[in-house]
């Protein structure tokens, strides 16, 4: 069998159309609203686990300001430069429990300027904010705004979403291989996806349906299981 070449990596841009909502409807409202200038929420911080969609609804979040020509910047553990040197309309700090004592610092006085500018701030992490291990008055502004909590795919509805990705993508996804790659690949959403364009190109080079032996060799190959 020749040598599987294909990169299973997430590459879908995340936005806010292609978030999968399940028990978030709520939380994409208010994030769409304060978005198009309908509500004067300027703070926002999202918690949940791995893979529950927060890092996705940040980036969707700076890419959607950045579609309607506003500042907008992102950083993961860290506080974005652009808005510490200059203003910025839209602000997204990912996984704020990764800062550390002075950069800490620096998001408290981001917070304010952003609150004093009207900017848009959303801040993620894993827990609630009074659980962090933050600076007190950091984890109190964060306390302020919106908290929202994210909460992840059931396997049906993550079973669902990738029915309908698979149907985009032009073939019926046999309910055999959801139920396999959702026991075995990873369970993040987007790496889910991934490894379905990955079965879709891999069955359609050797011109063969989509089923769960193929899966088994690209997780095999691609993935290491």
């Amino acid at each position: 069998m020749s040598q599987l070449l294909l990169d299973i990596a997430p590459d879908r841009q995340p936005t806010l159309d292609n978030f999968v909502v399940g028990r978030n409807l709520e939380l994409l409202s208010v994030l769409r609203h304060v978005l198009a200038g309908g509500s004067s929420e300027r703070s926002f911080y999202l918690w949940g686990e791995a893979g529950s969609g927060k890092s996705h609804l940040l980036q969707a979040c700076v890419r959607a300001a950045s579609d309607m020509q506003r500042s907008a910047v992102y950083a993961q553990g860290s506080v974005p430069r652009m808005a510490l040197e200059g203003p910025a309309e839209v602000v997204a700090v990912d996984d704020v429990e990764r800062l550390d004592d002075a950069v800490q610092i620096g998001l408290f006085d981001l917070y304010n300027r952003m609150r004093d500018s009207g900017g848009m701030l959303l801040i993620s992490g894993t827990q609630a904010p009074l659980h962090l291990d933050l600076r007190d008055d950091l984890r109190t502004r964060l306390g302020w705004g919106l908290v929202y909590q994210v909460h992840g795919l059931s396997d049906a509805e993550k079973a669902l979403a990738l029915a309908q990705h698979a149907q985009a993508r032009g073939f019926a996804l046999p309910p055999e291989v959801t139920q396999y790659l959702l026991r075995h690949g990873r369970r993040d959403l987007p790496s889910l996806m991934a490894a379905l364009d990955a079965l879709d190109a891999h069955s359609l080079r050797l011109h063969r349906a989509p089923s769960v032996p193929l899966l088994k060799e690209i997780l095999q190959q691609e993935l290491g299981q």
